[in-house]
């Protein structure tokens, strides 16, 4: 019996709100679109940053990183 693949879905955006979280522990940053939905969130604990390390500001900047890439592969235009 073959297994049912789902297709992706390739969705186009061209605007969303880009959303901030640092604490002293972990740097959490999501986007979303207009409406409030989120759709890709990255932390600094999901880039493999373990302990006192999630803290710090180059996780923060490894998690934007792939966030960015994550959001020019789903095709966001523009952020506010």
């Amino acid at each position: 019996m073959k297994k049912k693949i789902k297709k992706k879905i390739k969705r186009t955006l061209s605007v969303g709100k880009a959303y901030i979280q640092a604490s002293y522990n972990n740097t959490l940053i999501y986007i979303s679109d207009i409406t409030g939905n989120i759709l890709i969130w990255k932390t600094a604990g999901s880039e493999g940053f373990k302990g006192s390390k999630k803290s710090t500001p180059y996780a923060a900047q490894v998690a934007s990183k792939s966030i960015a890439k994550l959001a020019k592969e789903t095709c966001f235009l523009t952020f506010f």
